[in-house]
């Protein structure tokens, strides 16, 4: 029996991210090269969800099993999870395909001596796995996420809120795009330039005429209120989606040249001949770098306000309060007296969020949530959150600060 192409590469994809540690989005680029439209999203789909649910699909696996996973060889463990995924998460796929192609997957990569226990977990894990899972009580392992992740959403948004949160990172974000030039692309939505679309126009993002970004990071953006004739500093600014929206004399600073290569190229493709970009540590910048009208600190951080968009990231985030604290604060050397600055980060955790604006001592500007009152953060109504469960977008927190 042959593998389907999509099957096969979200196969690869799986291996590679378990195995070699490599970027679910890269591994998939690389994976489902030469596929035609169908087979790409088929592909994406038993890829991403995989790599998602791995945890309660090793469960399964597991119980239904007898041996655990981390016992297996890597191909079996692979074979078996995008079978369990399929058998357990996806409608319309039938049971003979999900269990038959996975099975081959094994003989393909060969192990024939595996075969027959692979065959024999997977019709275990066909009649099994839709009992097992309802059965799990609610929680991270039957979202499949780590506990400290539970954890943090459960002391910021109560248990209902995090539950609502996991649920709607398991899902597809809608998909939004930034009107750079040209007639609108899609469905206006809340945030202004920003619109929701069925798929990026690969055609208009080769041409500069639209830019895929959340409606969250749109928002971190704007809330800068740069305008023309204003010196402004972009201090974590690859690959540019921020950058590239600000009006003024922009200075984009990125740490690593292949990613500075990166924002430059898309500065010249969005037509951001403002952006001037420089190879540097934000926290260490020449001493010409200074008196900035605004500055935008769009801070690395753990990411967990946009695991729907990232499958693997739930497994890999790290926070990182500190280097959030000192990014802030060289930003704010660099501003002018009376200057603008804005700190955002793409996650839902309040030690990378308000702990850091709290520690940093700058006063917030309150104002901005006066503006944007729909993304009023509850708890602290001088800032701004998105999150996924309520506002259909990525989870970012804005703070406005005046230095």
């Amino acid at each position: 029996m042959s593998v389907s192409p999509a099957r096969r590469a979200a196969f690869d994809v799986l291996r590679r991210v378990f195995e070699d540690d490599a970027y679910a989005d890269r591994a998939l680029r690389g994976a489902a090269e030469g596929l035609d439209e169908r087979d790409r999203a088929l592909a994406t789909r038993l890829a991403y969800g995989a790599v998602q649910r791995v945890r309660t699909l090793d469960h399964a696996i597991g119980e239904l099993g007898g041996r655990p996973v981390a016992k297996l060889d890597a191909p079996v463990r692979a074979a078996l999870r995008l079978g369990a995924y399929q058998l357990g998460f996806v409608d319309g796929v039938p049971r003979y395909a999900a269990v038959n192609e996975s099975v081959e997957l094994v003989r393909v990569a060969r192990l024939e001596r595996a075969v027959a226990f692979t065959n024999a977990v997977l019709r275990r894990l066909a009649d099994g796995i839709g009992p097992l899972l309802a059965s799990l009580p609610e929680g991270p392992l039957k979202h499949s996420y780590p506990d400290w992740v539970w954890d943090v959403w459960r002391r910021e948004l109560g248990e209902e809120g995090a539950l609502a949160l996991m649920r709607a990172q398991n899902e597809p974000p809608e998909t939004v795009v930034r009107l750079v030039r040209g007639d609108p692309p899609g469905e206006p939505t809340d945030v202004p330039g920003a619109y929701r679309v069925e798929r990026v126009d690969e055609a208009a993002l080769a041409e500069g005429r639209i830019w895929p970004q959340s409606r969250g990071s749109q928002l971190a953006g704007l809330a800068l209120g740069a305008r023309a004739g204003e010196r402004v500093l972009d201090l974590c600014a690859a690959p540019g989606g921020k950058a590239t929206m600000l009006a003024g004399e922009v200075v984009a600073v990125e740490l690593h040249e292949a990613r500075a290569r990166e924002l430059e190229e898309n500065a010249a493709r969005l037509g951001a001949a403002n952006v001037r970009v420089v190879v540097a540590d934000g926290r260490r910048l020449s001493d010409d770098l200074t008196g900035f009208d605004r500055a935008l600190v769009d801070a690395p951080c753990s990411g967990l306000g946009v695991l729907a968009a990232r499958p693997d990231l739930r497994w890999r985030a790290e926070p990182l309060p500190h280097l959030q604290l000192e990014l802030l604060l060289a930003a704010a050397e660099r501003v002018r007296p009376g200057g603008t600055l804005v700190y955002s980060v793409c996650t839902i955790n309040a030690d990378e969020a308000e702990h850091v604006v709290d520690a940093s001592g700058l006063e917030a500007d309150g104002s901005l949530a006066d503006e944007w009152p729909a993304f009023r953060h509850v708890r602290r109504p001088e800032f701004l959150q998105t999150l996924p469960h309520v506002h259909g977008t990525s989870g970012f927190f804005v703070a406005r600060l005046r230095v």
